[in-house]
């Protein structure tokens, strides 16, 4: 009776910094680091400072799958971390930072909360539906996977200085609201992180992109 009721000895759980030495988690807090520069410069209205963290983060995002499937010796709880971690990171990078820029285009008026909260909103939705079923039975996205939100954005405000203030506003609310409808919509997507082709063409994207914008810096 005695050997049932002792407790078995707790066992022994790793330390929470343990974990940002693992090469994956550092990508992932590197993309988090530049959604915190796209952020930072949304605020600023330094546009093309934020569309090139926008852009990085994803390619961080990307980077930290990659690796962690080539690594070995990754145990199922460091999977789950990971997986953990990318999902929280995600909302920020893909929810917050997008309508932070959006509120900011729109000087912060009162009818941008709308379109700012929408996005917020279907990422969040669009990150928990994929954390609970995961990818459909054909291999692919429910959903339009909301990492292509800032890959989009980051396009788009390529035109910004084409057309006037009010009319890019415009644009850039309408773009928006239909990312989020895309984001929770019931259209397959595939992973394109999984083809090898599509991170040599996200690599050329982000140096193209880098480049552009870091020239409008100057």
């Amino acid at each position: 009776m005695n050997d049932l009721n002792r407790s078995s000895p707790k066992e022994t759980q790793p330390k929470i910094l343990s974990y940002a030495v693992d090469l994956p988690n550092m990508c992932s807090l590197a993309g988090l680091a530049c959604t915190l520069m796209a952020i930072y410069y949304s605020i600023l209205g330094i546009y093309s400072g934020a569309m090139i963290g926008m852009v990085w983060a994803v390619a961080f995002d990307w980077a930290d799958g990659l690796i962690a499937r080539r690594m070995n010796g990754r145990t199922g709880t460091d999977s789950a971390f990971g997986g953990q971690l990318d999902v929280l990171i995600d909302i920020v990078s893909y929810g917050v930072a997008p309508a932070v820029l959006l509120l900011s285009y729109g000087e912060f008026e009162p009818i941008f909360l709308f379109g700012a909260f929408i996005m917020l909103a279907t990422a969040a939705l669009r990150l928990s539906y994929f954390s609970t079923f995961g990818l459909s039975g054909d291999a692919k996205y429910t959903g339009l996977a909301i990492d292509n939100n800032s890959l989009v954005l980051v396009f788009v405000f390529l035109f910004e200085s084409t057309v006037s203030q009010a009319v890019f506003t415009i644009v850039l609310y309408t773009v928006c609201l239909v990312l989020a409808a895309l984001n929770v919509s019931q259209i397959k997507t595939p992973k394109l992180s999984g083809n090898p082709i599509n991170v040599y063409i996200l690599a050329a994207y982000t140096t193209g992109i880098t480049g552009f914008y870091g020239w409008k810096l100057l």
